[in-house]
C-alpha cells in the first residue's frame, strides 16, 4: 500500500516501526472508560441533524488505519467553522468547496449551508468514506443551500483538482510531508489553469508548510486558522 511504501522511505523500517508501535500504545488509552465524555464531546450536531459525525463512534480498525496513516479523525467544531466561512468575501456560487481529509463530512454538511457551486470531500479511509456517504444522505437542514455535495475516497496526492474556482479547506489532515506535496499538487493545477482560489488551514500545526509556498499570501488568520489567497503570476 503506497502509505506503507512512504513510512517506510520516509522514516525508515526500525524508525517507522517505532513511531507505529507508540501511536498503537496512546491509542489504547482512547478506548478507556474515561475518554468516553471526551470522545462525544461534539455529539449535539449529530442529534441536531441526524447524522454521525464525532469522532467517537470510528472502529478499532479504522484507527489503525489512521494510525499508519499519520492522520486522525476530528471533526470541525461547527461555530468556528462558520466564522471562518463568514470571514471570507467571496461570491459563494462562483466557488466549488473542497474539504481534503473529509472524514466523516462533518466539514461537507455545514459547508452546504452556503451556496457553494459544488461541496467535495476527499477522504483516503474507505469507512468513513462510506458513513460521509450516507451523512450526506441523511442530512437534514432547512439552511442548506447546495445540494450538490460529492465525495471522493483516495489519497489526496493523487486527487484531480477542479478547474473551478475553488475554495480548499485542510483541518490539519496530513503530516507535513503529505501536506506539502498536496499544496505542490495544487500549484500545479493552478498553474496549468490559473483560477482564483483560497487555502483555509484549520488547526496550524504546520505553518512552516505553508511559510514555503511564496505563491499563497495570508490574508487573514488568528491562532486557531490562516486563510490564504493564491497569487496569482502575471
Amino acid at each position: 500500500m503506497a502509505w506503507l511504501q512512504g513510512l517506510v522511505e520516509r522514516e525508515g523500517l526500525v524508525r517507522g516501526s517505532w513511531n507505529a508501535m507508540r501511536s498503537l500504545w496512546e491509542l489504547s488509552f482512547d478506548y478507556l472508560p474515561s475518554r468516553k465524555r471526551m470522545r462525544y464531546g461534539d455529539i449535539d450536531y449529530d442529534f441536531d441533524h441526524g447524522v454521525n459525525t464525532t469522532w467517537a463512534a470510528p472502529s478499532l480498525a479504522v484507527r489503525l488505519r489512521e494510525v499508519f496513516t499519520r492522520g486522525r479523525y476530528q471533526p470541525s467544531e461547527p461555530g468556528r467553522f462558520h466564522e471562518i466561512l463568514e470571514a471570507l468575501v467571496i461570491d459563494y456560487e462562483r466557488f466549488v468547496f473542497l474539504d481534503l481529509g473529509s472524514g466523516k463530512g462533518r466539514t461537507l454538511l455545514m459547508a452546504s449551508d452556503y451556496p457553494f457551486r459544488r461541496v467535495i470531500g476527499v477522504e483516503v479511509i474507505p469507512e468513513l468514506h462510506a458513513i460521509a456517504e450516507e451523512n450526506v444522505r441523511r442530512y437534514r437542514n432547512g439552511a442548506q443551500k447546495c445540494s450538490a455535495i460529492e465525495t471522493w475516497v483516495g489519497d489526496a496526492r493523487e486527487f484531480p483538482f477542479p478547474q473551478d474556482p475553488t475554495v480548499v479547506y485542510l483541518f490539519n489532515p496530513f503530516p507535513g510531508d503529505v501536506l506539502r506535496k498536496v499544496l505542490e499538487r495544487l500549484k500545479e493545477s493552478l498553474d496549468a489553469s490559473p483560477r482564483d482560489c483560497w487555502v483555509i488551514y484549520h488547526n496550524l500545526v504546520h505553518e512552516e508548510v505553508f511559510r514555503e509556498m511564496k505563491w499563497l499570501r495570508q490574508e487573514l488568520g488568528n491562532d486557531q486558522y490562516a486563510i490564504h489567497r493564491v497569487q496569482m503570476s502575471g
